[in-house]
């Protein structure tokens, strides 16, 4: 009777886990994402939840041009806005909508939002000449990025149904970059001149341009934000001069250290702002891509964490982004099967909660059958 029992768990067990592993595809992987035809660099700049990945790569006659990259159709060039060159930022939680910034056909940069086939100019802020889109909210509807205002000065704007605002500096300063936007839209940050000249990483919230500081040193810059708008990412001086990645929560900003050498910068973030992902520098003074969490409080290098996917001498150099459920990052790296710079798309998933919990769970049903039979 007890054999029977045990023989009965261990088949729902393994049909169960079986089950988990075959519905949620749990399976690391590394996947090179190629080139353009004819092209020999890449680079990914934002990424879903694993679907689609956006960045730019060299065409044919050494032009950049903005991608769109998914699975099944590979990497899609998204042309121009009639001039020769282009670079996809930002991507909204579907990957339907692509933004970042293109030529036109008199030469100038425009910020771009990319649906369905079609190439929209964003325009400008008023009395501009060019623009530049770095990120796009969940649904695609807000557009964030750079624009030279009326005096000339580079100023973070907020693009929604049709109309560029212009979200000013900090005060006393000029000069603003907004590079990313929160889920919803309403949250913007990047970096701006204070009055002092120095750079600093901000976050707008209606109208308000609001410093974080820094780490003890001079200048900031934020890259990143969670989906809430709640922490923030990005690199800042610390009082020893060395730039340090931050991630920055309710006024806090916290030093999230390197890989033993001395820098690293903070590229993306989770949707939860647990995960943060971007680039440190190593003992042997190499760049690496990195991974820090929450929950370990220490950066990790993914070369070291996924060395079984890299051979030959292949390396993770950088991360650019992480997708917003924290399983997919995307960045750049050295192929060495192709000898080329290339986008690379890294599936990190864990091992599942739920199949933890079942595996506790079952092992609870065999227990207290013992303990009925005893």
């Amino acid at each position: 009777m007890r054999n029977g029992t045990r023989r009965l768990v261990r088949a729902l067990m393994s049909a169960s886990v079986l089950s988990l592993v075959a519905t949620a595809g749990w399976s690391q992987s590394l996947t090179w994402l190629g080139t353009l035809p004819g092209g020999d660099i890449t680079y990914a700049h934002a990424v879903t939840d694993g679907a689609v990945v956006v960045g730019w790569a060299y065409n044919a006659s050494r032009q950049w041009r903005a991608f769109r990259w998914t699975a099944s159709e590979g990497m899609q060039n998204l042309g121009t806005l009639g001039g020769n060159e282009s670079w996809a930022w930002g991507v909204s939680a579907n990957g339907a909508v692509v933004v970042g910034e293109a030529h036109n056909d008199a030469g100038q940069r425009r910020a771009f939002r990319w649906e369905n086939g079609v190439m929209q100019d964003l325009g400008t802020l008023p009395s501009g000449t060019w623009s530049g889109a770095r990120g796009v909210s969940a649904d695609g509807d807000v557009v964030v990025g750079v624009a030279p205002n009326a005096a000339g000065q580079w100023s973070a704007f907020r693009w929604e149904n049709g109309v560029m605002q212009d979200l000013g500096t900090l005060p006393g300063g000029y000069y603003s970059v907004a590079y990313a936007v929160s889920a919803d839209g309403a949250v913007v940050v990047g970096y701006a001149y204070n009055a002092d000249m120095q750079l600093r990483a901000f976050r707008w919230e209606n109208g308000v341009m609001q410093d974080l500081g820094t780490l003890g040193g001079r200048e900031s810059v934020a890259w990143g934000v969670s989906a809430d708008g709640a922490v923030v990412v990005g690199y800042a001086y610390n009082a020893d001069t060395q730039l340090r990645a931050f991630r920055w929560e309710n006024g806090v900003m916290q030093d999230l250290g390197t890989l033993g050498g001395g820098f690293s910068s903070a590229y993306g973030v989770s949707a939860d702002g647990a995960v943060v992902v971007g680039v440190a520098q190593n003992a042997a003074a190499q760049s690496r891509a990195f991974r820090w969490t929450a929950s370990s409080g220490r950066m990790e290098d993914l070369n070291t964490t996924y060395a079984s996917w890299l051979t030959n001498g292949s390396v993770l150099r950088s991360a650019s982004a992480i997708s917003p459920d924290g399983r997919y990052i995307v960045g750049q790296g050295y192929n060495a099967a192709t000898g080329r710079t290339e986008a690379f798309l890294l599936d990190t998933i864990p091992e599942p909660a739920s199949l933890i919990a079942l595996g506790a769970g079952l092992a609870g049903l065999v227990g207290l059958r013992r303990r009925k039979q005893a």
